[in-house]
């Protein structure tokens, strides 16, 4: 019988849930994943079955821990997709389905809160910026057009928080995904000026209480245990929001630490000792719950799906990524002049600019364009996206980087030899997982502090050198791609207006 000690990190991702199980050493010992389906609406909803999600999660703790039958488990870590509305009624039963991060119904609330001064007091107050799946915004949305949903619910648990509902009975959030809620950033507390302000007062009745991100969130109930194959008593971290948590398994936790993730979304980010050293305006900030420490980010929605997007437009189903990649790389620096403007998410942009009309599109074709430089630009909106956020952000030095997208060698070389700066890669995989896991061993006890348990379960890390030759084809690249979208962004609202009319 195996004595070796495991942790498990739980990641309720956008498209996919997962569980995966660590020794204490930081070696994966198993894995499983299920994906869970987003579901589109005409009108721009993104929505998610909340049961559904439960027992994707479930079934891979049961298929995580079949792998590992008779290891010891001391705890397990959570984090998941931010954002959205995702409201349950005082049994614990959703009333909706979560309306996600992606949801876009709001848009043009988002504006009018843009022009009567209520995102400015969402942004002086919690630090962040409005667009369409912020709870603030889809709770007035629901409050007009669906108010006996509003009646009928009890708490709003975040995906993470739901997961941790399911698991232990407990109804909790932490500091990073209060933040997107109605925290103030800098006393610590629930804001009822600014819910007053907003014109919900009401609303503070749904929010679960606020603790550290690496304070203890309960144990497995039996009723849980029956579901997942997870021992009864077993300690349950409370976690942290998905684009934060990865700086903990990096042992980014010192302010100044920063790092990148390309997953769905990007995720631009850096540690600042408190909310008044924030570098931009246009970015957001996220209480961490040590001290008066704020991550301030910056999260584009040019996320992984313009890379499936583009796969299937080519018809290149069948093609592994590193097949695509070749292709992709069979193209010159600069694509030849195509220049693809990554504005693809329902949802339009909010880093770093906000533009909820915004659209994709390929600029700079002609007859004689290879299928190669189309798909060499999508890899380079994607990369300029993010460029453009670390320049808004100041950050220099090394670029720290981690999540599915940067799996791709070429997006992590033309990253660096756009900005000049070295970019570090995390080698293994999981990262969202792995920073839960590490927050769920200081929950536990078994780590005195995040930094000794990110050093548990370290990784190795892979380095991408700048090339002098290409940074400069890059910068000259990446001021056309902004110069293309300050000329097209104008006539986005009508191309917007003539989707809906095409769809109606």
């Amino acid at each position: 019988m195996s004595d070796e000690k495991i942790v498990i990190g739980v990641d309720g991702g956008t498209t996919a849930v997962k569980a995966v199980a660590f020794d204490l050493s930081g070696g994966i010992r198993a894995t499983h994943h299920e994906s869970v389906p987003v579901n589109y609406g005409k009108l721009g909803e993104a929505e998610q079955d909340m049961e559904a999600i439960w027992q994707g999660v479930a079934s891979c703790l049961r298929e995580v821990r079949a792998q590992c039958p008779d290891n010891e488990i001391v705890a397990i870590g959570l984090t998941g997709q931010g954002d959205g509305a995702w409201l349950v009624d005082r049994d614990g039963k959703p009333t909706r389905p979560a309306a996600t991060w992606l949801d876009g119904r709001a848009g043009e609330r988002v504006n009018e809160w843009t022009k009567n001064g209520k995102a400015e007091k969402v942004l002086e107050t919690s630090g962040t910026t409005v667009f369409g799946g912020l709870f603030p915004v889809l709770y007035e949305e629901f409050a007009e057009n669906d108010p006996d949903v509003l009646a009928a619910s009890a708490t709003h648990l975040y995906c993470k928080d739901w997961l941790r509902y399911r698991l232990t009975g407990e109804r909790l959030t932490d500091y990073t995904e209060a933040s997107r809620t109605f925290l103030d950033v800098t006393s610590m507390e629930y804001s009822q000026d600014m819910a007053d302000a907003l014109g919900m007062p009401e609303a503070l009745r749904l929010l679960p209480p606020a603790v550290a991100s690496d304070a203890p969130g309960g144990v497995v109930t039996e009723e849980a245990a029956a579901e997942t194959g997870i021992p009864a008593g077993t300690p349950v971290g409370v976690g942290m929001i998905d684009v934060a948590v990865t700086g903990a398994g990096l042992r980014a936790v010192d302010d100044g630490d920063g790092w990148l993730i390309l997953g769905t979304t990007g995720f631009v980010g850096r540690l600042q000792a408190k909310a008044a050293d924030r570098k931009s305006n246009l970015s957001m900030v996220l209480a961490t719950g040590r001290g008066s420490q704020v991550l301030e980010f910056l999260v584009p929605m040019t996320g992984t799906p313009n890379l499936d997007w583009i796969r299937d437009v080519l018809g290149f189903q069948d093609r592994g990524w590193d097949e695509i990649e070749k292709d992709a790389r069979s193209a010159p620096a600069g694509s030849g002049g195509v220049v693809y403007l990554p504005y693809a998410s329902p949802g339009g942009e909010r880093a770093p600019f906000l533009d909820t009309a915004a659209s994709a599109s390929w600029m700079g074709m002609s007859l004689t364009t290879p299928n190669s430089q189309i798909l060499r630009a999508v890899y380079e909106g994607v990369a300029f996206s993010l460029v453009e956020c670390v320049d808004t952000l100041k950050m220099g030095g090394d670029l720290v980087v981690s999540g599915g997208g940067f799996r791709s060698d070429l997006l992590c070389e033309i990253l660096a030899d756009t900005t000049g700066q070295r970019v570090v890669r995390q080698e293994a995989p999981e990262a969202g997982a792995r920073g839960a896991a590490v927050l769920a061993l200081v929950s536990a006890g078994a780590a005195k502090d995040v930094a000794e348990a990110a050093d548990m379960l370290k990784t190795g890390m892979e380095e991408f050198l700048p090339s002098p030759e290409k940074y400069d084809i890059y910068r000259r690249t990446h001021e056309v791609f902004k110069a293309a979208r300050k000329a097209i962004q104008p006539v986005w609202p009508q191309m917007r207006e003539l989707r809906r009319e095409s769809e109606a």
